[in-house]
């Protein structure tokens, strides 16, 4: 992501997002859409592959391997972005059973069916309905992803993990994008180098919030 790019980044927190999920709630597809999106942080396109055999409910897990795209009117599914892009990704239960319960509402759904059968042009108007209708500021549906990377920084997670996630090739990448993030974490950092000095803490086998950033 270029510097011009980064700056143009907006991100939800988690009570905003909480505002707004709660006014999409009257569409299914759109709030188990976007409660996707923020609790996984993929990538639109990868939201809009995913087919129930995507989905393990029993393990809380989903696999990324493709990506949708509609080009002159044809719905194309495409091998994801880059290698890296292929990734199974972790789910909070709340999620689970969010998806649970719209699969179970999914007449007939196959397995290779879809999930989400919809464009990004319609999750953009979901988006501008449901800004509306809670009064949360306006952000890109692809903000979603650096929301979900927001938070995840805000727990605490290594950058890493945090590239292994989102499927960034380089960690690099993740680096270069979130690092504005990241400035209450060397504070962090600082203030547990000093204990070591004044004997607070022992040694750095104690400094494990240091290890997670």
């Amino acid at each position: 992501m270029g510097k011009s790019n980064a700056e143009e980044m907006q991100f939800w927190t988690k009570s905003e997002f909480e505002q707004f999920i709660a006014a999409v709630a009257d569409k299914p597809v759109s709030y188990t859409a976007f409660m996707t999106l923020y609790y996984t942080g993929m990538r639109v396109g990868e939201l809009c592959a995913l087919t129930p055999a995507d989905v393990d409910l029993d393990n809380a897990t989903i696999t990324i391997n493709k990506t949708f795209q509609r080009i002159n009117g044809r719905d194309v599914i495409w091998p994801p972005k880059t290698p890296k892009s292929n990734r199974v990704v972790t789910i909070p239960q709340t999620l689970v059973e969010c998806l649970r319960e719209y699969i179970s509402k999914c007449y007939e759904i196959q397995t290779t069916d879809r999930l989400f059968p919809h464009t990004k042009s319609f999750l953009n108007h979901e988006m501008i309905r449901g800004c509306q209708k809670s009064g949360v500021k306006k952000i890109r549906v692809h903000d979603l992803r650096h929301s979900h990377a927001s938070l995840l920084v805000e727990m605490g997670c290594q950058p890493l993990l945090i590239a292994d996630r989102l499927g960034h090739e380089k960690i690099q990448t993740t680096l270069n994008t979130y690092s504005h993030l990241y400035p209450n974490k060397q504070a962090e950092i600082a203030k547990q180098l000093e204990n070591v000095i004044n004997g607070t803490v022992p040694d750095g086998s104690q400094m494990g919030s240091v290890a997670n950033l």
